[in-house]
């Protein structure tokens, strides 16, 4: 399951319901104590009530309302639901979804008590006929007595089939947004809530302010997950050993209440034995990790820059870990300012890792930030922008090219006085393929510019959804640099943006590939030693397929994925992996006409 939104109500500083849209990657900007921890401990809540617990003082002290709302939508649902007798059943079938096809779950924490309780509801499209509203929670035998009322001819087992056939003969449901709850529910309502939670997301948070003790969350919380993670993956084993203590369990019940008859036939008729498995997190509670590092010092000993580069560490292995693995359950990663303590390369390769894990299927990276540097560094449409209304104080949360502005005028993002170019390119992957081309380049000719460490030269990330506004309004004239735009030959439309630039007769300079992308710059024997696989590359697509889908679908074969990677995680893959194996002979030898080269050179020239 992936998740789509959230909203909160009557939580610390959001008194009104908020909401706010996920990516697979998101970031919350903005400035100290604005809100944006607020959400990722929500989140928390949600779904763990652990690092961060809900507390009576967290409803909102200017409502006067108990009650905190925190609703979550998700998409990329489960298939299928077993239920009882290996009954199988959907959550469409069901009516358990929104209108737009996704789940959303609320739990509601009455704040009124010194610990919170909750209560949880399925908010779905539901039938709202009378005789057709309540069919979940109905019991077998009156789910029999309503197919019977309804001279229906289909078997009397299995609810889920039942319920269906019932459905099916209203001629108007009366579908109703309805609060459908399933925390204190009967019969199948319960069952199929005890399937849903078994397929949320796990959702892991680092938060920023962290003590140093012997068991600092800052080093167990990665340790926590990835036990987490692996328990996910041995649910199979985890049921057959719950099954086998059972069975060995209710024997021994069953020994002890025939003994028990012998002794008072009349308490023994009212002895019924019932078996209560494990909960998930009694599970991870059996196993920890401890971390020493050289000369067997602990881990929360040494600095907080070094304790957190432990994030880098883990993160860049689960994202290897996840490529191999097939876990059901996607996992959601909640870091708070990563920048905290790191140094400026350790952020670049915090942010990097962030990216990556981002890609990878069943992965999510929610990350906050007050720092203009860090942010500049993410993607456009990553940002969440958090402010607060002037007059009356109210939290807002912003996204889209929009916010850009403002995030520069809140966060105070000023121009590097060392920069004398700006690479304007459509999206960050582009900007990895130029950085390796560029210093594959260099090597053969230390005249052409490397890209990587040439500081004389940034990139700036259009995006193909902004590309006309950062044009046609010259979003970058205020910057006073002169500016080279490279864009693919596979949109059309660039060729105006590229005409627009061309005419502005201030030193900018724009073109389009004479390729499809930049991805048809790659040599085959680049993707086969980065991934193993074979892969033809063409100048243009073939079959209507680019490299990107081409190297998806033989990558997918090899790996034995579940489906085909989305384009972008394979742009992603290739400009992370294959591009930095790119030489200057395997340029020449897919560009024979030079066409890098003279990129390149424009850049030399247009520096000096």
């Amino acid at each position: 399951m992936r998740l789509k939104s959230v909203a909160v109500k009557n939580f610390r500083c959001y008194a009104e319901e908020i909401s706010v849209e996920f990516d697979d990657l998101t970031t919350f900007v903005g400035r100290n104590d604005i809100g944006k921890s607020t959400i990722l401990e929500a989140l928390e809540i949600f779904f763990n009530n652990s690092v961060v617990s809900i507390e009576k003082g967290d409803a909102c002290i200017h409502t006067g309302h108990d009650n905190v709302e925190i609703t979550c939508e998700f998409t990329a649902l489960p298939p299928s639901l077993t239920l009882d007798s290996g009954a199988e059943t959907t959550l469409e079938e069901e009516y358990l979804l929104t209108d737009t096809a996704s789940l959303k779950i609320r739990k509601i924490f009455n704040c009124s008590s010194k610990k919170p309780t909750a209560e949880i509801f399925v908010i779905a499209h539901h039938p709202s006929a009378a005789g057709f509203e309540n069919l979940l929670e109905l019991k077998e035998k009156e789910l029999q007595t309503r197919v019977k009322e309804l001279e229906l001819k289909v078997p009397l087992k299995g609810n889920p089939g039942m319920r269906k056939a019932i459905w099916a003969a209203s001629s108007d449901l009366q579908l109703t947004e309805t609060l459908l709850p399933v925390s204190k529910a009967k019969e199948d309502t319960k069952r199929i809530w005890e399937q849903i939670e078994g397929w949320l997301p796990m959702f892991a948070l680092f938060q920023s302010d962290r003590s140093s003790r012997d068991s600092d969350d800052e080093v167990q919380s990665p340790m926590k997950a990835a036990i987490t993670a692996a328990l996910a993956e041995v649910q199979d084993d985890i049921a057959r050993i719950q099954l086998r203590v059972q069975q060995k369990a209710e024997e021994i019940a069953r020994n002890t209440h025939e003994a028990l008859k012998t002794i008072e036939p009349g308490l023994a008729r009212e002895l019924t034995p019932e078996f209560t498995p494990p909960t998930p997190a009694k599970w991870q509670g059996l196993f920890s990790v401890g971390l020493n590092t050289d000369g067997g010092i602990p881990l929360n000993k040494r600095g907080s820059g070094v304790r957190r580069l432990v994030l880098v560490s883990f993160f860049k292995a689960e994202a290897e870990r996840r490529l191999k693995s097939s876990n059901r359950r996607s996992i959601i990663y909640a870091i708070e300012e990563p920048e905290t303590s790191q140094h400026p390369n350790y952020q670049r390769i915090l942010i990097e890792s962030f990216k990556s894990l981002s890609l990878e299927a069943g992965c999510q990276v929610i990350l906050t930030t007050h720092s203009p540097g860090f942010a500049a560094e993410l993607p456009g449409d990553s940002i969440r922008f958090v402010s607060r209304d002037v007059e009356t104080d109210k939290p807002t949360i912003q996204a889209g090219a929009d916010v850009f502005g403002i995030v520069t005028d809140t966060l105070g993002v000023t121009p590097d006085n060392r920069v004398k170019l700006l690479f304007c390119v459509e999206g960050p992957t582009d900007v990895a393929a130029f950085k390796a081309l560029s210093k594959a380049l260099h090597e053969e000719d230390n005249s052409l510019p490397d890209l990587e460490n040439d500081e004389r030269v940034a990139f700036i990330v259009l995006g193909g959804g902004t590309l006309k506004h950062w044009v046609n309004e010259n979003y970058l004239r205020a910057l006073n640099r002169r500016e080279i735009h490279i864009y693919d030959r596979d949109v059309a439309a660039y060729a105006d943006a590229v005409e627009a630039v061309n005419a502005r007769g201030n030193g900018c300079w724009a073109a389009q590939t004479l390729k499809h992308e930049i991805e048809s710059y790659l040599h085959t024997d680049a993707i086969s030693e980065a991934f193993g696989v074979i892969v033809a590359v063409t100048d243009h697509p073939v079959g209507g397929k680019a490299t990107p889908k081409v190297f998806a679908e033989a990558y997918s074969l090899a790996q034995h994925f579940d489906g085909v990677m989305k384009d972008n995680s394979a742009k992603a893959r290739l400009a992370e992996r294959a591009f930095p194996l790119m030489t200057a002979a395997r340029i020449h030898e897919r560009d024979p006409e030079g066409e890098v080269v003279s990129w390149m050179r424009r850049i030399r020239d247009m520096l000096q």
